[in-house]
Parts: structure tokens; C-alpha cells; sequence
């Protein structure tokens, strides 16, 4: 909107991808540093007992109580409106990228919301886990199909960039692997957000990560294994908002948190990720990037199913972690909150920098 009438009246300076990014980066995080703290005073006012903590996590987490939860409305807020303002408004990857992060917020507005008004502990104590699914199903499939429709002619359709340049062709199981990919993100970044900055600090990596392929995609020669997309261009402005949005997120959320994303903030910006990632054609990246967040998801997927079959063939079940996901089964041990933030920060980074190795020379 704002670069659209700025470019009509000779300001070609903002036709750069980096201004774009800039401008939504600053406008972003002003707006999370200006409007956080009234923000969490009416959530506060509005939730009154906060989030309920879940019976499932270690009994230190008791003390949280109180803590408002849902901060993730001011960081979608902080990341759609500079997005509108500064990205090419007749280029579809930033709307598709918004569209992500509206309908997976929604969902988990949704979640959040049955949450807070139950005020039950039960871990599953907001939507049920088909009810959720299914609904991040309908999304992805309206989303995949989006996404398909921004890929210049001489890439297939529904297809699979591998590294070394390998096109694999999916047809109708197009809809699987975006199924995977964006709903697989989503989830992962939900049960990341289980302890005081986490998420926001797992998460910054993967941007770095996405940023970087972002330019390889838009620029000819800089980067010979990443596909040219120049509809791409438009999410400069959308990552630009979604690095400055999280980044002023952390300042409240670090710990002792003063608000929680909730489930609102957590699964739209996992769904945003799987979608940008499919834009960029950069899925495998993008998994690789996010490899500290998959970790975590699987640690509950194994959990979960070595108890399940366990149970039915011994009639007992076991565990192979003290308590799933992965950060709680390190709090059992005994290690504190903030170690493991910063630990599991430094494996994200690492995992991040094997992604931009891949990236470059893949």
C-alpha cells in the first residue's frame, strides 16, 4: 500500500526488497514495544487467572499462574499491518504468507480461547486434537493449492525441489507433502512454546534461515542451487515484519514471561513458516533450519506411541523420556529454564547454519 504510493510518486528507493524489509522490520517492532504493555494489562484485565497450567508439566511451572496468555494477537497485529503497508499489494506470495498466519491463528484463537474460559488443567483442554487437525487440513489444502498457482511456468506443477537442483514431480500427493510441511510446522512450533522465550529464540534462526534463501531466490547468480522466483519478492516485506514482531515479543515473553504467545501466536507463525518455506520452494531448508523444533516434536510422537504399545503388550506403559516433549524431560533432570533456552538456542543455531551450508552448496 504505502511502497505502491511511494513508487507512483518517484521514491524508487523503496522498489528494493531490503527497504520493503526494513520498514516492516522497524514498524514492527515499534509496534510490539509501544503496544505490549497496555496489551498485556487488558489481557490480564480481560483472562484475570490467565492461562491454566497444564497438569502435564513439571510442578516448577506452578508459579506461572497468573500469566496472561494470547500475546500472539499483538504479534500477528504486528506483523499484517507493516506487511500491508510496505510489501507490492498486486504480488500474491505476501498475501498467501498472511493467509497462513490469519487461518492458523485463528485455529489457535480458537484453542486459546476454550482454554482460558474452561480454566481446566487437562492437557487437552482446548480443541480436540481431530477437531484441530482437521481444520489445519481445509487450510492447507486451499493454501498448497495458492501456492501452486505463484510457481513461474518453467517449474512443474506440484512439484518438489530436492537439493542439487532434483525436481520430483508429486501430482495429487502435492497435497500430502504441503500437509506435512505446513501442519508439521505448525505443530512443531506449538509444542515449542513450552518454557519462558523459547520459541521466539528457536525461531529466529529459521528466519535468518528463510530471509537468506529468500534473496538466493530473487537473485540471479548468487546462489546457483536455489531456484529463481521472482514472485517472491513480495515476502520481503512479510519476513521483515515477522523478524521485527518476534524479536519484540522476546522482550516480553523473556523470562520471567509476562505474557504467553499462546496457541493464537504459536501455530501461526508455524504455519507461516511451512507456507513461506513452500514459496521459496526451500522445504527441506527449512526442516533442516527448524531441526531443534522437529527434535521436540518427535520427542512427544515417540513418547506418545512407546507408551501406547508398551501398554498393549505388556499391559504397563513406559516412557523412554521422564516427560515429553524434550524440554520437559531436561527439567526433570534438573536442569533450570534459562539453561535450556539457551542450549536448545545454540542446537537451532547450529542446525541454521547447516541449513545456509546446504542452501549454498546443495
Amino acid at each position: 500500500m504505502l511502497t505502491d504510493y511511494l513508487l507512483r510518486h518517484g521514491y524508487t528507493f523503496f522498489a528494493s526488497g531490503w527497504m520493503q524489509f526494513a520498514a516492516a522490520f522497524g514498524l514492527s517492532f515499534l509496534i510490539m514495544l509501544i503496544f505490549g504493555r497496555p496489551f498485556i494489562r487488558a489481557m490480564r484485565a480481560w483472562q484475570k487467572k490467565g492461562q491454566p497450567i497444564s497438569e502435564n508439566v513439571p510442578t516448577q511451572h506452578l508459579k506461572k499462574a497468573g500469566t496472561p496468555t494470547m500475546g500472539g494477537i499483538l504479534l500477528l497485529v504486528a506483523i499484517i499491518i507493516p506487511s500491508i503497508l510496505f510489501m507490492p499489494m498486486h504480488n500474491p506470495t505476501g498475501w498467501i504468507a498472511l493467509l497462513a498466519l490469519a487461518l492458523f491463528g485463528l485455529i489457535g484463537f480458537a484453542d486459546d480461547f476454550k482454554k482460558v474460559t474452561s480454566q481446566s488443567k487437562k492437557a487437552a483442554n482446548g480443541l480436540s486434537p481431530l477437531m484441530r487437525l482437521t481444520l489445519e487440513g481445509v487450510c492447507v489444502v486451499a493454501l498448497a493449492y495458492l501456492i501452486n498457482r505463484t510457481m513461474p511456468p518453467y517449474i512443474p506443477e506440484w512439484s518438489l525441489a530436492l537439493p542439487f537442483g532434483i525436481i520430483l514431480p508429486l501430482g495429487l500427493f502435492y497435497f500430502v507433502f504441503a500437509y506435512f510441511v505446513i501442519c508439521g510446522s505448525a505443530n512443531a512450533t506449538n509444542i515449542t512454546d513450552g518454557l519462558d522465550g523459547m520459541l521466539a529464540k528457536l525461531y529466529l534462526p529459521v528466519l535468518i534461515v528463510l530471509v537468506v534463501a529468500l534473496y538466493g531466490a530473487t537473485r540471479i547468480g548468487f546462489m546457483d542451487t536455489v531456484m529463481f522466483l521472482p514472485t517472491a519478492s513480495g515476502l520481503y516485506a512479510v519476513l521483515g515484519a515477522a523478524f521485527g514482531a518476534v524479536l519484540g515479543f522476546l522482550w516480553y515473553n523473556s523470562r520471567p514471561a509476562s505474557i504467553f504467545m499462546g496457541d493464537v501466536g504459536s501455530l501461526a507463525l508455524g504455519g507461516f513458516m511451512g507456507t513461506v518455506a513452500m514459496l521459496l520452494k526451500s522445504e527441506i531448508i527449512m526442516g533442516i533450519a527448524a531441526g531443534m523444533m522437529v527434535l521436540i516434536l518427535l520427542s512427544s510422537f515417540v513418547q506418545t506411541m512407546f507408551f501406547k504399545i508398551t501398554r498393549r503388550m505388556t499391559g504397563t506403559g513406559r516412557r523412554i523420556f521422564r516427560r515429553a516433549p524434550l524440554h520437559h524431560h531436561f527439567e526433570e533432570l534438573g536442569w533450570t529454564e534459562s539453561k535450556i533456552v539457551e542450549r536448545f538456542f545454540i542446537v537451532s543455531v547450529l542446525f541454521s547454519g547447516l541449513a545456509l551450508v546446504l542452501l549454498k552448496f546443495a
